[in-house]
């Protein structure tokens, strides 16, 4: 068998190729820093983490501790390096980030099946099985190259994207489902608002803390795509006439048209998620927390997702893609990391770790849907129009059997139906 090829040595690309290698197959792992540098990263190190130390929390009703869990029990071999250089952080794990990609580029450097080649590709491999693991940032060269594969509509480079909730979170005593004058087929979820609560809701969020850009990003961010609070601060009444236009509604509770609106739509197939319409944003996770939190109806929402607005090169998986992260129309091809949609470290590493594992095997497993990795790779390549990057979180795990109106033990029933599953493939291990 010819060595297998990964672009990119994130920490996708990273546990790709320690998964591939400690099989017994020979991988040919490219990574272009330092010989050139993406607009984010500045360290010469592998696995290199930038945006924050942590891989979120640890605990089994969190659906990221979860996924840490269950990649730990499948062998991952970048979970347990972050669980040595572990820094105080309550029960999160936070870790020491140059301790971190220092080890895993040592790990990596050391294992006799692994060629690391420190130069930029642009071209990808004709021969042979190739895993493109080259993240958000993905250089000029390759995504050209990427484009030419794939086709010309389905590689995005920027990412705006609502919030997202999940719909048992909603308060369907003030919520009501229906379309814009009767019309369509009530697929809307609404939350309608009076003058007062609109005008309380509108002052904080002109006055809301927004992220900030880096500098590449700032060029571009605005060209398709207002946030919401750009566009507030056009005028009071300017979100009225926009994405909270009342025009059409009636709130069932008064019979009388709201002075604004609000619209959610379905997000996954399953219908446990849904999107604020128009509500693409580029404030703090905290202030979106508490602002939004305002509306009528979304007072104990949960968030699953946060809205964004950066740079942020990924495919439509949901075209492209099998659940095992190969190319539908070249199977020597798989993709792994943020640049199949999937968000967050561990859900990298995640994906990394299937499409390294599948490398190897002459059939392709496809991890259960109850699984939280199983539940990541399919929510990338199940159809769907409006798809957006997602990190883990349980909207994305078919309901239980029997519900469980209690967040906590319902996100508990959740886990411990997937650690089940995960067992089932202990032998891939």
């Amino acid at each position: 068998m010819n060595p297998i090829t990964i672009i990119g040595a994130g920490l996708a690309g990273c546990e790709a190729a320690l998964q591939i290698a400690k099989r017994g197959y020979q991988v040919k792992l490219y990574e272009m820093k330092p010989v050139k540098f993406s607009p984010a990263h500045t360290n010469t190190d592998l696995a290199e983490i930038v945006c924050s130390n942590s891989f979120k929390s640890n605990r089994l009703t969190n659906a990221c501790g979860l996924l840490k869990e269950e990649l730990r029990m499948l062998g991952s071999e970048l979970i347990p390096i972050a669980d040595l250089v572990a820094v105080p952080a309550g029960q999160a794990l936070a870790v020491d980030r140059e301790k971190f990609s220092k080890l895993v580029t040592e790990k990596v450097e050391n294992h006799p099946n692994i060629e690391l080649i420190r130069e930029e590709i642009t071209e990808i491999p004709k021969d042979g099985k190739v895993i493109i693991a080259t993240g958000p940032l993905t250089s000029e060269g390759l995504s050209e190259s990427i484009r030419k594969l794939i086709g010309e509509n389905d590689l995005h480079f920027y990412d705006a994207a609502a919030p997202i909730v999940e719909k048992d979170s909603i308060d369907m005593e003030i919520a009501f489902w229906g379309d814009r004058y009767g019309k369509g087929d009530s697929s809307y979820i609404n939350l309608p608002m009076n003058e007062e609560e609109y005008k309380c809701f509108y002052q904080a969020l002109i006055q809301a803390e927004v992220a900030t850009l880096h500098d590449f990003e700032k060029r571009e961010i605005f060209e398709g795509c207002m946030p919401i609070e750009i566009m507030a601060k056009r005028g009071e009444d300017t979100l009225r006439f926009g994405p909270l236009k009342p025009v059409g509604f009636k709130d069932p509770r008064t019979d009388e048209r709201p002075y604004a609106i609000v619209q959610l739509r379905q997000d996954n197939k399953e219908g446990t998620l849904f999107n604020l319409v128009g509500f693409q944003t580029n404030l703090k996770f905290g202030e979106q927390k508490r602002v939004f939190s305002m509306i009528p109806g979304l007072e104990k929402a949960n968030f699953m997702k946060y809205g964004v607005m950066h740079r942020n090169t990924y495919i439509d998986s949901t075209k492209l893609l099998d659940a095992s992260y190969q190319l539908k129309e070249d199977k020597r091809i798989y993709f792994a990391g943020q640049i199949t949609g999937v968000e967050g470290y561990v859900e990298s590493i995640s994906s990394g770790f299937v499409a390294g594992l599948n490398c190897c095997l002459d059939t392709n497993v496809e991890f259960d849907k109850q699984t939280m990795i199983g539940a990541l790779a399919s929510y990338i390549s199940t159809p769907n129009d409006k798809f957006q990057p997602m990190n883990a979180n349980y909207g994305i795990l078919p309901e239980l059997n029997n519900k469980i109106k209690d967040k906590m033990a319902r996100y508990e029933g959740l886990s411990n139906r997937a650690l089940e599953r995960i067992k089932t493939y202990k032998q891939l291990t």
